[in-house]
């Protein structure tokens, strides 16, 4: 029997075909979310709703290795809803505040002390690499019907220099950042509509804070879903992005450097960018890596990340 105080929990099994170790995931989440936890109590806030709360095992351990995998934990975050779309403006830009706070929270967190669980997740100089390796091998026999697409990638490639020789001379430095910034990590008040918790902290590593922004951007601005096949749907809002930038901003309170804040329009385009490489490159591997509906989806995928960003450039001004 559960009455209204019986406390509910989450377990997950953790994807070890992409996390290939555990532990380690774990270890950053759980460091990450004491150090939110100290920050939320800190400014009087609620750490068992505005962060994640890691249940460890019996053993004092932060997940269960089973026969089928790895298990772990987290309290349930009661009275809040996720939305896999943007209903109305106004969760775009709680959801820019909410991951703006997680920047600004963990401003002083040590970002080389953590595990990078994916390597060259957001790397878009390797994106590009590995774009021209699967080009060269054309291994599912698909280059003939992409030149279009694999002409627009190479062409656009050239601004990713901007972003890698700011982290280069260090005007863009190291953070700890998310790399999933979707609308749908981020949990909202049930009744106040108000971002409360940002969620999903499986690929929180080291990284910079314009790809964080760029990826949310590259979903939340766009006019159509991901795999929209009817390309004259999507289309970038500059209305959305600029109320994503001012959540955004407000939640890092001040932290970014002024070069950050320069470069936010470029991670936008570049993550973009990115993402519709990585989806072309997996379609001229084969489908190796996305998980796909039919024969095309991945070539779909890319065509809407590649017309977002024509569109950003238009509108560059």
């Amino acid at each position: 029997y559960l009455c209204d105080s019986t406390p509910r929990y989450i377990l997950q099994r953790i994807n070890s075909n992409v996390f290939k170790k555990p532990y380690e995931v774990m270890e950053n989440i759980y460091n990450v979310a004491n150090h939110l936890r100290k920050k939320i109590k800190a400014a009087g806030g609620d750490a068992d709703r505005e962060t994640l709360t890691v249940i460890p095992t019996w053993e004092g351990e932060s997940c269960y290795k089973a026969d089928d995998g790895y298990y772990r934990m987290y309290k349930f975050v009661e009275n809040s809803l996720s939305y896999d779309i943007v209903e109305n403006p106004v969760q775009l830009y709680y959801a820019g505040r909410a991951f703006g706070k997680f920047q600004m929270m963990l401003d002083d967190f040590p970002a080389d002390e953590l595990h990078e669980t994916i390597v060259d997740f957001h790397n878009t100089p390797v994106r590009i690499a590995q774009l021209a390796e699967a080009e060269k091998n054309d291994a599912a026999g698909r280059l003939s019907s992409v030149s279009d697409e694999v002409a627009f990638a190479h062409e656009y490639s050239k601004y990713a220099h901007l972003i890698v020789d700011a982290i280069a001379d260090g005007s863009v430095p190291l953070r700890v950042t998310h790399n999933d910034t979707k609308l749908n990590n981020v949990l909202f008040d049930d009744k106040t509509g108000e971002d409360v918790c940002v969620i999903d902290l499986d690929t929180v590593m080291p990284g910079y804070s314009v790809n964080d922004f760029g990826d949310s951007i590259r979903f939340g601005a766009s006019t159509a879903a991901e795999d929209e096949k009817d390309i004259s749907k999507v289309h970038f809002d500059i209305n959305l992005y600029n109320t994503y930038a001012k959540g955004f901003l407000f939640g890092c309170g001040g932290t970014l450097t002024e070069s950050e804040r320069r470069l936010l329009p470029v991670g936008a385009k570049m993550m973009t960018l990115e993402c519709g490489m990585r989806f072309l490159t997996d379609y001229l591997l084969g489908d190796t890596y996305f998980k796909t509906d039919y024969p095309e989806h991945n070539l779909v995928r890319s065509r809407t990340q590649f017309k977002l960003v024509s569109e950003m450039e238009k509108m560059w001004s």
